[in-house]
């Protein structure tokens, strides 16, 4: 992965690859934005480890 700036524009390419267009974006503070982009990126991560009712319980 390479370290580019967060530009205007590349924020809008991830707005619509996640299939949010401007008009959602009145509704959304741009944290959770970049949360949903996050959230995409590690849909395609292998977990070792998956927490347990319990491990929730504790926490």
């Amino acid at each position: 992965m390479t370290d580019r700036p967060f530009t205007t524009g590349l924020f809008m390419l991830r707005c619509f690859e996640i299939g949010l267009n401007i008009n959602d974006l009145h509704y959304l503070e741009e944290g959770q934005v970049i949360d949903m982009i996050i959230e995409r990126g590690n849909d395609n991560c292998e977990w070792s480890q998956v927490a347990t009712q319990k491990d929730i319980d504790r926490f």
